[in-house]
């Protein structure tokens, strides 16, 4: 398995990608296959996303996932039978321990980014935290919010801002903003691209643009990139409408490297 310190602190660029919600092992399974394939092929290292649950839903009604338990009980399979490192969300204090049991970095939701206690709780686990920037608050913001994990070890990841009702925004500024801050910087390529509660009870999105704002990003200089990916989007049960296709994962990969390749040139 990868060195997640040396991946994270290193210089080549990196992937936190996988299914928006742990839905099934089948699934995680087919997804983490191909990711495995890909990460050999292209000698990039890619960290296998999922949520056990999603607590950040509009409606009731909404998959919120599998549960803690169940959940990373499929994340511990995907990391033995593919020996790669892990990363899902957590939401409460109480869910800390249980999930640093499990995964190697622990992700602090937008909309709970400035939770305190949380931050501090996950930080103090040892293990990384990625703090997903909250679509309410501005890039300046992120070094305090990021310093309460008091370890360093911190990913700080851009998600889009609100504009108006039922839309984000991406201010590439934030990135080079939050890169002075001394952290790893991540771009979040898919959910920058939702549209949040635009299908009513659900968030739908704009998956055509996926590929050219992760491009964009890589020219900016970010560390690494978030990416929710699915082999059949349509059929997914938790941010259908916001995924990249796993079929087009490849192609996501070789247009990045070609511009850190440039990048790295200059």
């Amino acid at each position: 398995m990868i060195n997640i310190d040396q991946v994270l602190d290193g210089p080549n660029l990196f992937f936190l990608a996988g299914p928006c919600a742990v839905e099934s092992e089948d699934v995680c399974f087919r997804v983490a296959e191909e990711l495995k394939r890909l990460s050999e092929k292209y000698n990039v290292p890619i960290i296998f996303k999922s949520s056990y649950a999603k607590a950040n839903r509009l409606s009731g009604e909404s998959f919120s996932g599998l549960g803690m338990d169940t959940g990373l009980e499929i994340l511990a399979k995907v990391k033995q039978n593919f020996d790669m490192p892990l990363v899902t969300d957590v939401h409460e204090t109480g869910e800390t321990l249980t999930a640093a049991g499990v995964v190697d970095i622990l992700q602090i939701p937008a909309f709970l980014c400035r939770q305190t206690e949380l931050v501090r709780t996950a930080g103090a686990t040892g293990r990384w935290i990625n703090i997903k920037k909250g679509q309410f608050l501005s890039p300046e913001d992120m070094d305090k919010i990021a310093a309460k994990a008091k370890s360093g070890k911190v990913l700080l990841t851009e998600r889009g801002s609100s504009f108006g009702y039922h839309n984000l925004v991406v201010d590439f500024r934030s990135l080079l903003i939050m890169k002075q801050f001394g952290y790893p910087i991540v771009f979040d390529a898919t959910h920058s691209l939702q549209l949040p509660s635009g299908g009513g009870k659900i968030s739908t999105g704009q998956p055509e643009f996926i590929i050219p704002f992760a491009k964009a990003a890589v020219t900016i200089g970010v560390n690494g990139l978030f990416v929710e990916t699915h082999p059949e989007p349509s059929k997914a049960l938790s941010d259908a409408a916001a995924m990249l296709p796993l079929e087009q994962f490849e192609t996501l990969i070789t247009e990045v490297l070609k511009i850190r390749k440039i990048n790295q040139k200059d």
